[in-house]
């Protein structure tokens, strides 16, 4: 990231002094229109952000940290925002915490926001769409931004990338369902044609393709009503299926209240593997197995790397994937009959 512009800049790019620029920051009626008009161009040639808790707080000694987040719903990402937000707590930041619930338009908003207020850097977990001129907005600012768990800009030289290595997962979790005396086994979730799916798609994949069998796909939101239409689905029309990977725990967990519906039982008869491991798949009936993310401790590493590159100059590497593991349970479990 280049440095931040400042008013300075400005006034140089308009041609005028800093103090004509701060009274058109301030939209006085001293300045001539045509000479505020060519301030506020420059302002956006460069990148120039207002920083409005900078000039109402001056001297405080709060440092903000933005932390964007796609679906809140989800007790993945609320987990991981949570363990963020305690981090930065611990070494005298705060965090300024947004859903954007999916909707580009909505992130382009709170990021300006964001800017405006200050915030020394921000961690995103971003939303799918148009998000480019976000982008090019905070890199304008200069400000230290982190992709997480899901990239949207693939330049990871301006903005660098940290996710699990979960094509590992996907991989241990097929296996696991063959070992485990599965056939016919289906893959459940995730929109097509983006980057995370094929990442959660990419293990399942490869072992089919290594076993020689066709993978059977069903894409779609990932959430449980889908999961629960996908198993109505399985059980009226494809009974020959016995098993899934979801693309994640929320799929997983309405695929089994779909089975529970139809009668089905899980573990014996279908094999079910979620991935996440959210705290509910421990809590559920059949407990759900899971590929197993820590994203608590990686909450707490990707606030420790933007804490590094915002105090220390220290730019995290281009890309970072953390280790995941398979955690088998009952859902899985070829012995079990619940």
């Amino acid at each position: 990231m280049g440095k931040r512009p400042t008013i300075l800049t400005v006034a140089a790019r308009a041609g005028v002094s800093k103090s004509t620029v701060s009274l058109v920051l301030r939209d006085s009626p001293l300045v001539h229109g045509d000479t505020a008009e060519a301030v506020r161009t420059a302002m956006a040639e460069v990148g120039y952000v207002y920083n409005r808790a900078a000039a109402t707080l001056r001297g405080s000694t709060v440092n903000l940290v933005g932390l964007v987040i796609n679906d809140l719903r989800n007790p993945f990402f609320t987990e991981f925002a949570t363990s963020v937000q305690m981090a930065l707590d611990g070494h005298g930041h705060a965090a300024v915490i947004a859903n954007t619930d999916e909707d580009p338009a909505t992130q382009h908003r709170v990021v300006g926001s964001m800017i405006e207020h200050g915030v020394r850097g921000v961690i995103i977990s971003p939303a799918y769409g148009d998000t480019g001129a976000t982008f090019d907005r905070l890199e304008l600012a200069g400000i230290p931004t982190l992709q997480v768990l899901r990239r949207t800009d693939p330049q990871q030289g301006r903005f660098p990338f940290a996710g699990f290595d979960i094509p590992t997962g996907g991989a241990l979790a097929a296996r696991h369902l063959f070992d485990q005396g599965a056939r016919r086994i289906a893959f459940v979730g995730g929109l097509q044609g983006r980057e995370v799916t094929a990442e959660r798609m990419a293990g399942y994949l490869s072992v089919m393709a290594e076993k020689g069998i066709a993978p059977t796909l069903f894409t779609g939101a990932s959430t449980r009503a889908f999961g629960r239409e996908t198993a109505d689905l399985l059980c009226t029309r494809h009974p020959e299926i016995d098993a899934a990977i979801c693309f994640n725990d929320q799929v997983a967990l309405g695929m089994m209240a779909g089975f529970a519906r139809h009668g089905r039982a899980l573990g014996s008869g279908f094999k079910l593997v979620g991935c996440d491991d959210i705290r509910e798949c421990s809590e559920v009936w059949p407990p759900l197995s899971s590929i197993s993310c820590d994203i608590a401790a990686f909450g707490r590493q990707s606030a420790a790397r933007l804490l590094d590159w915002m105090e220390n100059g220290t730019r995290p590497a281009p890309i970072q994937r953390a280790d995941v593991a398979l955690v088998a349970r009952e859902s899985s479990d070829a012995g079990f009959r619940g």
